[in-house]
Protein backbone atom coordinates (compact mmCIF):
# COMPACT_ATOMS: atom_id res chain seq x y z
CA UNK A 1 0.00 0.00 0.00
CA UNK A 2 0.96 3.57 0.26
CA UNK A 3 3.83 4.22 2.16
CA UNK A 4 4.77 7.79 4.25
CA UNK A 5 8.45 6.85 3.01
CA UNK A 6 7.64 6.91 -0.48
CA UNK A 7 5.81 9.89 -0.42
CA UNK A 8 8.60 11.86 1.40
CA UNK A 9 10.93 10.29 -0.94
CA UNK A 10 9.29 11.67 -4.05
CA UNK A 11 8.38 14.84 -2.52
CA UNK A 12 12.38 15.82 -2.42
CA UNK A 13 13.15 14.18 -5.70
CA UNK A 14 9.93 16.56 -6.83
CA UNK A 15 12.24 19.54 -5.01
CA UNK A 16 15.31 18.78 -6.33
CA UNK A 17 14.57 18.41 -10.03
CA UNK A 18 11.40 20.28 -10.62
CA UNK A 19 12.65 23.58 -11.40
CA UNK A 20 15.07 21.89 -14.21
CA UNK A 21 11.84 20.26 -15.67
CA UNK A 22 10.24 23.06 -15.80
CA UNK A 23 12.70 24.57 -18.15
CA UNK A 24 12.91 21.79 -19.95
CA UNK A 25 9.22 21.24 -21.40
CA UNK A 26 6.96 23.88 -22.75
CA UNK A 27 4.12 21.88 -21.93
CA UNK A 28 4.85 21.84 -18.34
CA UNK A 29 4.37 25.80 -18.38
CA UNK A 30 0.81 25.56 -18.52
CA UNK A 31 -1.48 28.75 -16.96
CA UNK A 32 -3.90 28.17 -14.49
CA UNK A 33 -6.39 30.17 -16.39
CA UNK A 34 -6.05 28.24 -19.23
CA UNK A 35 -6.92 25.00 -17.60
CA UNK A 36 -10.76 24.15 -17.20
CA UNK A 37 -10.83 22.31 -13.88
CA UNK A 38 -12.00 18.58 -14.10
CA UNK A 39 -14.52 19.30 -11.17
CA UNK A 40 -16.42 21.82 -13.57
CA UNK A 41 -16.85 19.05 -16.52
CA UNK A 42 -17.87 16.31 -13.90
CA UNK A 43 -20.36 18.77 -12.48
CA UNK A 44 -22.09 19.14 -16.11
CA UNK A 45 -22.05 15.36 -16.52
CA UNK A 46 -23.37 14.50 -13.07
CA UNK A 47 -26.74 14.53 -10.94
CA UNK A 48 -26.28 17.30 -8.41
CA UNK A 49 -26.36 16.89 -4.91
CA UNK A 50 -30.31 17.32 -4.56
CA UNK A 51 -30.15 13.92 -7.23
CA UNK A 52 -27.97 11.88 -4.86
CA UNK A 53 -30.51 9.83 -3.46
CA UNK A 54 -28.57 6.29 -2.98
CA UNK A 55 -25.09 6.09 -1.13
CA UNK A 56 -24.07 4.39 -4.03
CA UNK A 57 -24.77 7.35 -6.19
CA UNK A 58 -23.12 9.63 -3.82
CA UNK A 59 -19.38 6.79 -3.49
CA UNK A 60 -19.70 6.18 -6.99
CA UNK A 61 -19.67 9.82 -8.00
CA UNK A 62 -16.29 10.37 -6.15
CA UNK A 63 -15.33 7.28 -7.05
CA UNK A 64 -15.57 7.99 -10.84
CA UNK A 65 -13.62 10.51 -10.62
CA UNK A 66 -10.50 9.19 -8.68
CA UNK A 67 -10.94 6.73 -12.26
CA UNK A 68 -10.91 8.97 -14.56
CA UNK A 69 -7.41 11.02 -12.97
CA UNK A 70 -5.52 7.81 -12.32
CA UNK A 71 -6.90 6.15 -16.21
CA UNK A 72 -5.89 8.98 -17.78
CA UNK A 73 -2.46 9.36 -15.95
CA UNK A 74 -2.21 6.19 -17.16
CA UNK A 75 -3.13 6.55 -20.83
CA UNK A 76 -1.20 9.46 -21.06
CA UNK A 77 2.33 8.08 -20.16
CA UNK A 78 4.40 6.63 -23.10
CA UNK A 79 5.49 2.84 -22.66
CA UNK A 80 9.09 3.52 -22.17
CA UNK A 81 7.98 5.51 -18.86
CA UNK A 82 6.54 2.67 -17.34
CA UNK A 83 9.90 1.80 -16.06
CA UNK A 84 10.76 4.83 -14.68
CA UNK A 85 11.47 5.15 -10.73
CA UNK A 86 12.25 8.89 -9.68
CA UNK A 87 14.48 7.60 -6.89
CA UNK A 88 16.64 4.38 -6.41
CA UNK A 89 17.47 2.55 -3.10
CA UNK A 90 16.53 0.54 -0.61
CA UNK A 91 13.84 1.38 2.10
CA UNK A 92 13.51 -2.09 3.62
CA UNK A 93 15.76 -1.29 6.98
CA UNK A 94 13.09 1.65 7.58
CA UNK A 95 9.69 -0.13 8.31
CA UNK A 96 10.96 -3.90 8.15
CA UNK A 97 8.29 -6.00 6.34
CA UNK A 98 6.29 -3.56 5.57
CA UNK A 99 5.82 -2.70 1.66
CA UNK A 100 8.74 -2.69 -1.46
CA UNK A 101 12.22 -2.12 -0.82
CA UNK A 102 12.67 0.30 -3.59
CA UNK A 103 10.29 3.26 -4.99
CA UNK A 104 7.60 1.58 -7.24
CA UNK A 105 7.91 2.16 -11.44
CA UNK A 106 5.21 3.42 -12.75
CA UNK A 107 3.84 0.95 -14.18
CA UNK A 108 4.16 -0.73 -10.69
CA UNK A 109 2.13 1.95 -9.62
CA UNK A 110 -0.54 0.88 -11.89
CA UNK A 111 -0.56 -2.89 -11.47
CA UNK A 112 -0.53 -2.05 -7.40
CA UNK A 113 -4.03 -0.08 -7.97
CA UNK A 114 -5.67 -2.59 -10.21
CA UNK A 115 -4.86 -5.49 -8.17
CA UNK A 116 -5.95 -3.24 -5.19
CA UNK A 117 -9.00 -2.55 -6.97
CA UNK A 118 -9.91 -6.00 -7.47
CA UNK A 119 -8.79 -6.89 -4.27
CA UNK A 120 -11.21 -4.25 -2.64
CA UNK A 121 -14.40 -5.27 -4.77
CA UNK A 122 -13.48 -8.91 -3.75
CA UNK A 123 -13.43 -8.06 0.02
CA UNK A 124 -17.09 -6.02 -0.77
CA UNK A 125 -18.73 -8.95 -2.01
CA UNK A 126 -17.54 -11.59 0.65
CA UNK A 127 -15.00 -12.96 -1.53
CA UNK A 128 -11.23 -14.36 -1.32
CA UNK A 129 -9.05 -11.33 -2.80
CA UNK A 130 -5.94 -11.89 -5.23
CA UNK A 131 -3.30 -12.05 -2.99
CA UNK A 132 0.17 -10.09 -2.88
CA UNK A 133 -1.17 -6.49 -4.37
CA UNK A 134 1.54 -5.11 -1.96
CA UNK A 135 4.40 -6.81 -4.62
CA UNK A 136 2.51 -6.65 -7.75
CA UNK A 137 -0.09 -9.53 -7.67
CA UNK A 138 -1.20 -12.48 -9.57
CA UNK A 139 -1.86 -10.70 -13.18
CA UNK A 140 0.81 -11.66 -15.49
CA UNK A 141 0.02 -8.32 -16.96
CA UNK A 142 3.19 -6.24 -17.96
CA UNK A 143 3.07 -4.12 -20.97
CA UNK A 144 1.80 -0.80 -20.90
CA UNK A 145 -1.37 -1.67 -22.72
CA UNK A 146 -1.77 -4.92 -20.99
CA UNK A 147 -1.68 -2.69 -17.53
CA UNK A 148 -4.16 -0.57 -19.14
CA UNK A 149 -6.64 -3.11 -19.38
CA UNK A 150 -6.16 -4.53 -16.58
CA UNK A 151 -6.60 -1.49 -14.49
CA UNK A 152 -9.62 -0.76 -16.68
CA UNK A 153 -11.44 -4.09 -15.78
CA UNK A 154 -10.22 -3.27 -11.83
CA UNK A 155 -12.44 0.04 -11.76
CA UNK A 156 -15.06 -1.81 -14.00
CA UNK A 157 -15.27 -4.76 -11.00
CA UNK A 158 -14.85 -2.15 -8.07
CA UNK A 159 -17.17 0.07 -10.04
CA UNK A 160 -19.78 -2.69 -9.47
CA UNK A 161 -18.89 -3.28 -6.05
CA UNK A 162 -19.58 0.09 -4.66
CA UNK A 163 -22.92 0.10 -6.27
CA UNK A 164 -24.42 -2.67 -4.49
CA UNK A 165 -23.78 -0.67 -1.36
CA UNK A 166 -27.00 0.70 0.39
CA UNK A 167 -28.63 2.42 3.34
CA UNK A 168 -29.80 -1.21 4.47
CA UNK A 169 -26.02 -2.34 3.91
CA UNK A 170 -23.92 -0.26 4.16
CA UNK A 171 -22.57 -0.52 8.50
CA UNK A 172 -22.23 -4.30 7.95
CA UNK A 173 -18.84 -5.50 9.03
CA UNK A 174 -16.33 -6.22 6.30
CA UNK A 175 -13.93 -9.57 7.02
CA UNK A 176 -10.75 -8.84 6.18
CA UNK A 177 -8.81 -11.80 4.37
CA UNK A 178 -5.79 -10.62 3.38
CA UNK A 179 -3.21 -9.01 6.39
CA UNK A 180 -1.89 -6.61 4.23
CA UNK A 181 -5.48 -5.34 3.02
CA UNK A 182 -6.75 -5.95 6.67
CA UNK A 183 -3.90 -4.03 8.04
CA UNK A 184 -4.29 -1.08 5.55
CA UNK A 185 -8.25 -0.71 5.67
CA UNK A 186 -9.77 -2.89 8.52
CA UNK A 187 -10.98 -4.31 10.73
CA UNK A 188 -14.08 -1.85 8.87
CA UNK A 189 -17.36 -1.60 7.27
CA UNK A 190 -18.53 -1.73 3.62
CA UNK A 191 -19.33 2.19 3.87
CA UNK A 192 -15.28 2.83 5.48
CA UNK A 193 -13.88 0.49 2.91
CA UNK A 194 -15.70 2.23 0.25
CA UNK A 195 -14.45 5.81 1.07
CA UNK A 196 -10.78 3.52 1.04
CA UNK A 197 -11.15 2.77 -2.28
CA UNK A 198 -11.54 6.45 -2.96
CA UNK A 199 -8.80 7.51 -0.94
CA UNK A 200 -6.71 4.50 -2.20
CA UNK A 201 -6.63 5.60 -5.86
CA UNK A 202 -6.14 9.21 -5.16
CA UNK A 203 -3.01 8.39 -3.01
CA UNK A 204 -1.58 6.63 -5.36
CA UNK A 205 -2.54 9.47 -8.06
CA UNK A 206 -0.90 11.94 -6.49
CA UNK A 207 2.48 9.91 -7.15
CA UNK A 208 1.53 9.01 -10.19
CA UNK A 209 1.49 13.36 -10.97
CA UNK A 210 4.96 13.50 -9.66
CA UNK A 211 6.51 10.77 -12.05
CA UNK A 212 4.69 12.24 -14.77
CA UNK A 213 5.57 15.84 -13.88
CA UNK A 214 9.36 14.78 -13.84
CA UNK A 215 9.46 13.36 -17.06
CA UNK A 216 7.57 16.67 -18.32
CA UNK A 217 4.13 15.12 -18.99
CA UNK A 218 0.91 17.27 -17.81
CA UNK A 219 -1.43 15.23 -16.41
CA UNK A 220 -4.37 14.84 -18.47
CA UNK A 221 -6.65 16.09 -15.55
CA UNK A 222 -4.51 19.33 -15.58
CA UNK A 223 -4.46 19.96 -18.86
CA UNK A 224 -7.24 22.20 -20.96
CA UNK A 225 -10.23 20.35 -21.90
CA UNK A 226 -9.09 16.71 -20.42
CA UNK A 227 -9.35 13.95 -22.86
CA UNK A 228 -11.60 11.52 -23.09
CA UNK A 229 -10.45 7.49 -21.29
CA UNK A 230 -9.87 5.22 -24.39
CA UNK A 231 -12.72 2.43 -23.38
Amino acid sequence: MTHLLQKVSLLMVALVMGGTALHQSPVQNQRPDQTLPLVDQFAQENPTAAELRTVASALLLNFRFEEYEFRSAAEAMPAEKYGYRPAQGDYGGVYAGYGPKELRTFGEQVKHVACSNFAFAAELDGKTPPAGCDTGGPSPAKTRDELIVYLRDSFKTLDKSLGAITKENMFQPINMFQPIVGHYAGPNTRLGLATVCISHVADHYGQLVLYMRLNGIVPPASRPNPPGLKD
